[in-house]
């Protein structure tokens, strides 16, 4: 009888030992994760380039479900997205694109787009562009090199590198979220308004601080800096052309070096997602120094953890045309 009774005793504080294991089990589970469902509000948006990421992500704030398409540290000219990128793009809300040539994807994804509820931006419609040689100089505010061809014209996309072209770009962006998610326009409103006026506050740094320097001549790896140019009265020589990846012939790599030794220039800027190969060979030869300039088309990881955006970025760059100017 005390046999079978410490066998029962022993049954039961197994199936308690159990029934506990298996309740502090269920209490010890991770939270599942929230359904998609959670995102179903949101305006889903996906911006090419980052300064339209960038801009999109302060008009639309927490009311968007913003994606980059040109990952972070990419080099956007060349650049192609994959099918299932292209498919996750066609279920947006909002597709905005620079335009202008920038993605050369841009006119296959398009035209392959089924869904006649994603609205479609070009952020560039509405700005005047620059006409550049098929080189990429621009025939206004760019010096020219003497083999350029006058009639083999293409378009710089560039257009962001002007902070008034950017409160243009950025408007637009405005205006699909407002066309897209009315019930949110204050919001977007004067998310917009606010960043209007950092831009225009960014504008008048430029122009006061530009206007003060002696050199009004930039030479620079790549021509993206045409608008910029022509907005505050300096003048661009480019080693390559739009693209980076253009490389100038010997006859153009000899007319740069004598005019950097012509007008004493003292700094050839190069890009960071660029090699600079070819201002170095070029700094090297003529005495000079160099710097770098951003055309912020895609912002490395690393500065985007920093928490660098455009406006920080285009301070850089102030920074770095004041102290080649200056000198």
């Amino acid at each position: 009888m005390k046999r079978f009774f410490l066998c029962m005793m022993s049954i039961m504080i197994f199936s308690l030992s159990i029934f506990t294991l298996s309740g502090c089990s269920a209490q010890n589970k991770p939270p599942q994760k929230e359904s998609s469902d959670a995102n179903k509000n949101l305006v889903t948006i996906y911006t090419s380039i980052y300064p339209l990421y960038d801009f999109a992500k302060k008009i639309g704030q927490d009311k968007v479900d913003l994606h980059i398409i040109v990952p972070p540290g990419s080099e956007p000219h060349d650049w192609e997205p994959s099918a299932k990128l292209m498919g996750q793009m066609e279920k947006a809300d909002l597709l905005i694109y620079n335009g202008l040539g920038m993605e050369s994807w841009a006119e296959k994804v398009i035209g392959s787009i089924s869904n006649p509820n994603l609205t479609i931006i070009n952020a560039s419609e509405n700005i005047e562009p620059l006409t550049s040689d098929k080189d990429g100089h621009d025939h206004e505010d760019e010096l020219k090199l003497e083999d350029e061809d006058e009639h083999d014209h293409v378009y710089d996309p560039h257009v962001w590198l002007d902070p008034i072209n950017a409160i243009t770009q950025a408007e637009s962006i405005k205006n699909a979220l407002v066309k897209v998610d009315s019930a949110n326009k204050a919001f977007y409103e004067s998310n917009f308004e606010e960043l209007k006026n950092s831009l225009l506050e960014l504008d008048e740094e430029y122009r006061s601080e530009l206007s003060k320097l002696p050199r009004k001549e930039i030479v620079v790896s790549h021509a993206a800096f045409g608008y910029m140019a022509h907005r505050y009265g300096l003048k661009q020589l480019s080693i390559s052309g739009l693209s980076p990846q253009a490389e100038p012939t010997p006859s153009q790599m000899a007319e740069i070096s004598d005019f950097i030794k012509e007008h004493n220039i003292q700094y050839i800027f190069f890009e960071t997602l660029a090699s600079p190969k070819l201002a170095e060979v070029i700094a090297k030869e003529t005495g000079a120094k160099t710097s770098v300039l951003n055309d912020i088309s895609s912002l490395s990881q690393k500065d985007i953890d920093e928490g660098k955006d455009y406006i920080s970025v285009m301070k850089e760059n102030l920074n770095a045309l004041t102290k080649a100017l200056g000198e």
